[in-house]
């Protein structure tokens, strides 16, 4: 069923331009495994607390194509994805005062809070116990226009490129938080387990901060761009003698990926009260051996997002020290084959759809 108050109409080709011009012209999957098609929904009139964006560009991200596929089963069709929006404001609602129409602004996984309870009032808006994410029970940014909360929408800072900056929101973020959240210190030996999408964007921000970086990876063809990326160190992380030989070194490992590892080898290369921090969404139960952790007084913990003002803080961050996500663009005509581009693997490693 279309979400509430959204009346869906679907058609064959493009935009369809003979639309009534308050519709949203999007694309949109009728239902799992299904091809995104051209969708148009009225989205009715704006909230006082929201802001309509005209999107200028929008990353695709895997957390997309687990939500076209209802991986975690929380998917309502027809779905618009879309949760690494960047555009410029056209209208706000009677109630925004910090946001004016013409400004930049990018939106991430969370699209409103309600600003009220413990984990807003405490700055933690991404962990709202009603807040909404961008692309459940409300449509994304693969249309050419997109509303959002206005606390959402984070002004982009001088200095930030933005046709590339979409991938920020979700994929910056994810990785950027846990040197927040977990106190990573510049003195600190930080390992990245995974080095796509989410991993070359730790890569930088772990070099930026000041830490010794080691890049685990199964493609040691990317030893040369890692470098580049600001990784010290490259380990094969199929080699289980590479692995066991790092015993007792690293402060934090921050782990990527969506797949079951060895975690007891990590765990091992962890130095006491070490962190083995995830931010990859793995669906099965992980081995941890209880006696890995006991011994040096180690953990395992996860992160999520981040609040706005951690967001906006990313982004002086990344223009402060030139970080940027490595993308790839396709054309929002062509956003089947950017899926199935994504989903084959051979992204490198952000995909950006644009007008």
């Amino acid at each position: 069923m279309p979400a509430p108050g959204i009346s869906m109409k679907l058609s064959g080709g493009d935009f369809d331009s003979e639309c009534c011009m308050t519709d949203i012209q999007a694309y949109a999957a009728t239902e799992r495994g299904s091809d995104l098609a051209p969708f148009a929904y009225d989205p009715g009139p704006l909230d006082d607390d929201h802001v309509e964006i005209d999107v200028t560009a929008c990353g695709l991200c895997h957390s997309d194509v687990s939500m076209l596929d209802n991986e975690w089963g929380i998917t309502q069709y027809p779905l618009v994805p879309g949760h690494e929006a960047i555009g410029r404001i056209t209208a706000c609602g009677a109630n925004v005062s910090h946001l004016k129409p013409g400004q930049m602004v990018g939106v991430g996984w969370s699209a409103e809070s309600c600003l009220t309870c413990g984990q807003c009032l405490s700055g933690h808006h991404q962990r709202c116990g009603t807040g909404k994410p961008t692309i459940r029970g409300r449509h994304g940014g693969f249309a050419d226009r997109m509303r959002v909360q206005a606390v959402w929408a984070i002004p982009l800072p001088d200095g930030i490129d933005a046709r590339s900056a979409g991938p920020l929101f979700c994929g910056g973020i994810t990785v950027f938080s846990p040197f927040l959240d977990y106190k990573i210190l510049p003195t600190d030996r930080v390992g990245v387990i995974g080095i796509g999408g989410l991993g070359h964007l730790a890569v930088q921000f772990a070099r930026a901060w000041g830490c010794e970086v080691t890049a685990f990876t199964g493609s040691m063809d990317k030893t040369e761009e890692l470098k580049g990326l600001g990784a010290h160190k490259i380990v094969n992380s199929r080699d289980d003698s590479a692995l066991k030989a790092l015993r007792g070194q690293y402060d934090v490992i921050i782990s990527t990926v969506n797949v079951n590892l060895a975690w007891h080898r990590y765990i091992s290369a962890l130095a006491p009260k070490g962190r083995l921090v995830h931010v990859g969404m793995i669906t099965e139960p992980m081995a941890v051996p209880g006696g890995a952790l006991v011994a040096g007084q180690k953990q395992v913990g996860g992160s999520d997002t981040g609040s706005p003002a951690v967001v906006a803080k990313m982004l002086e961050f990344c223009a402060r020290h030139d970080i940027r996500p490595v993308t790839e663009y396709f054309k929002f005509a062509d956003v089947n084959a950017a899926v199935a581009h994504l989903k084959s693997g051979k992204a490198r490693y952000r995909i950006v759809l644009e007008p």
